[in-house]
């Protein structure tokens, strides 16, 4: 995929960490030059963070922003998209527009927003900040090829894209969305025994969070199921055996796949 798919100028409504994150992937990734690029945010300091670090374009109002834009990406919490698009809603007409705001369904925003070329919903995740996160993508049927290409280039800047049915995003949420919190709990309860069985602060966290970046990466490029990998470690009569019965009468398995849910609820909940 070239990074001419996103030489048009792009526009952030929302400031936040994950349009920081985006920015930066497109700065760092050649995609896109500063001067293509604009945010807004109400809050000052964050535009000044964003100016500072990137040298774009920055405002506290949308519908400049939007108007000098080929393609809009909503980076707003679910509970500020109501008040954006009665905001901006006739001024994305025409625009490719990209909403990262969970729960908020393509049919939802269609009502608010006059004729856009397209929309494209986006579920990315936190570790898009160091360029290891992974997007989800549902998008209008209709919605033109270079249009979708340039939606992947983008979020392909900040890690890896994949494509969902729309009614799946609200697990997506629940999963990936969510989901590097539910790690985050994993990394500091690891580290949290390691500590009590003796081992230094920093070197249990350490310990801990590279155990789980390993792992993962023996997933992704192992190919084979979580399930052989694990046999592999636990020998018969051995320690780690041991560990994972502990885990098991804990209801580790349990607890996540219910966090995975509660999660998809509360984003299915969000877009009602």
């Amino acid at each position: 995929m070239t990074s001419r798919a996103l030489l048009k100028p792009i526009a952030f409504l929302g400031g936040g960490q994950m349009a920081e994150a985006l920015i930066g992937g497109l700065l760092a990734g050649h995609v896109c030059e500063p001067m293509s690029i604009s945010a807004t945010d109400p809050l000052a300091a964050r535009r000044d963070v964003l100016n500072t670090r990137f040298n774009i374009q920055v405002g506290a109002d949308n519908t400049i922003a939007v108007h000098e834009a080929d393609m809009v990406v909503l980076a707003v919490k679910p509970q500020s998209m109501p008040a954006l698009l009665n905001d901006v809603g006739q001024a994305l007409t025409g625009k490719l527009v990209v909403s990262i705001a969970a729960g908020m369904t393509i049919s939802w925003m269609c009502e608010r927003i006059v004729t856009p070329r397209g929309i494209v919903r986006a579920m990315p995740n936190t570790p898009a900040l160091v360029r290891e996160g992974v997007t989800a993508l549902a998008c209008q049927a209709d919605l033109p090829t270079d249009d979708l290409a340039a939606v992947r280039t983008l979020f392909e800047a900040v890690g890896s894209v994949v494509a969902v049915e729309e009614r799946l995003m609200d697990a997506v949420t629940g999963l990936s969305g969510s989901g590097p919190a539910y790690v985050f709990v994993a990394i500091e309860a690891l580290a949290d025994g390691g500590v009590k069985m003796g081992l230094p602060r920093a070197t249990a966290v350490l310990l801990a969070a590279q155990t789980v970046l390993g792992a993962a990466r023996m997933v992704l490029e192992s190919g084979e199921h979580p399930a052989l990998l694990k046999d592999r470690v636990a020998s018969p009569g051995g320690t780690t055996i041991a560990g994972l019965h502990q885990l098991e009468a804990g209801g580790l398995r349990s607890c996540l796949m219910a966090a995975v849910e509660a999660a998809t609820n509360r984003s299915q909940e969000l877009g009602r």
